[in-house]
């Protein structure tokens, strides 16, 4: 019997999340099982990470920062992954992974992933035809394998940072398998048979450590939407099985990365130093006060109307202590690419949001970024 867990994507990101969830849950008997994890790309870091993995199993991962007033430090090494794949070298193995042993399906592409290429066209569901491009065709191909096979029903769990990932994959999946002439059975078995879930993941990922391996910061979130009938890869702490999504997806989008966005827009107003990171301005008494008074005056009033004001306050502790990581050199001229578009992304919906709720709220500093915002 082969892993029941099947991963598409190596990142640095995912070993230090799901993979490691995963394996902290093997050794207190609470996981589905072990991970087989396939390469979809051509990048020679993840193949790397893929020759790796297959030559030593197992990789380490450091935990680096502050957590309720200590200072964090520690490494663990991380035996999830039992089998590494190249779906570009190893595509009939692939299929047989997905269409017999697999009971999750965990992805991270990145956002090349979810374009469909033109190349990509109903003759690649032929036996024995060449590899997709795309990640919704390669999947359109695999779902059709497990479909023939009869295999049970299979959980999707995308971890891409977009909202409503499941259902949007979903969607894209369905398109592709649309516009190949798929047959109502089919289309029945991808949209209604197999489970697509939403879901929000949140720790930042600081480095790689090489060939495989990585730092990351010592808060983890993996908020998953509740679905009849979903298998889970495993228990954990960090993770939380909710009916209100949209919870954590405003806490994270509102509060964390809207920090981000205005400590940008003052690191550009003010022309701050060019290596300035969170850290640095976190500890800059008048951008903090600043920062402080956004929170205090602009947002949580937000959640407080929304009766999530205690859980608000809660996750902005967490964030402070998450700006403040002193092994985390994160730039602020990094957090500034596509600035225009996050601003109106991270200050739009919460200015929206007091409009909707009937706030008295003259929101000051969100109004004047957005003034400057590129246009939806």
């Amino acid at each position: 019997m082969g892993n029941p867990i099947l991963q598409f994507g190596t990142s640095r990101f995912l070993q230090a999340h799901a993979d490691l969830f995963i394996s902290e849950a093997l050794l207190a008997g609470r996981a589905l099982g072990t991970i087989t994890v396939v390469q979809t790309t051509s990048n020679p870091e993840s193949r790397a990470r893929i020759d790796a993995l297959r030559a030593q199993g197992r990789y380490p991962v450091r935990i680096r920062g502050l957590r309720r007033e200590g200072v964090v430090d520690t490494t663990t090494e991380c035996g999830s992954i039992t089998e590494a794949l190249d779906a570009n070298t190893d595509w009939p193995l692939v299929r047989e992974r997905f269409a017999k042993d697999a009971r999750v399906v965990i992805s991270n592409t990145s956002d090349s992933g979810y374009v469909c290429s033109p190349e990509d066209t109903a003759s690649l569901l032929a036996p024995g035809a060449g590899v997709p491009r795309g990640f919704a065709a390669k999947l359109v191909v695999l779902l059709r394998a497990r479909f023939e096979a009869g295999a049970a029903p299979l959980t999707l769990l995308p971890c891409e940072l977009v909202s409503n990932n499941g259902d949007t994959l979903r969607a894209l999946v369905a398109g592709v398998a649309r516009q190949w002439g798929a047959d109502a059975a089919f289309l029945s078995y991808i949209e209604h048979t197999c489970i697509w879930v939403n879901s929000l993941v949140d720790r930042i990922v600081s480095e790689p450590i090489r060939p495989v391996g990585a730092i990351a910061e010592p808060y983890a979130l993996w908020a998953i939407e509740r679905r009849e009938g979903m298998v889970l890869p495993c228990q954990h702490e960090a993770m939380i099985v909710t009916d209100d999504l949209l919870h954590y997806e405003r806490l994270k989008l509102l509060l964390l990365n809207l920090g981000h966005t205005y400590l940008a827009e003052r690191w550009q107003l003010d022309g701050r130093p060019a290596d300035e990171n969170t850290l640095r301005a976190m500890r800059n008494p008048a951008l903090r006060a600043d920062l402080e008074a956004l929170w205090r005056d602009e947002v949580v009033p937000v959640f407080d109307a929304l009766n999530k004001g205690a859980a608000a306050r809660a996750y902005l502790d967490e964030v402070r202590q998450r700006f403040q990581n002193p092994f985390l050199d994160h730039r602020l001229s990094d957090i500034a690419r596509n600035h225009g578009e996050k601003k109106r992304r991270r200050f739009g919906p919460v200015v929206e949001l007091a409009r909707e709720l009937g706030l008295n709220l003259d929101q000051p500093r969100l109004r004047a970024a957005l003034r400057t915002a590129v246009p939806a």
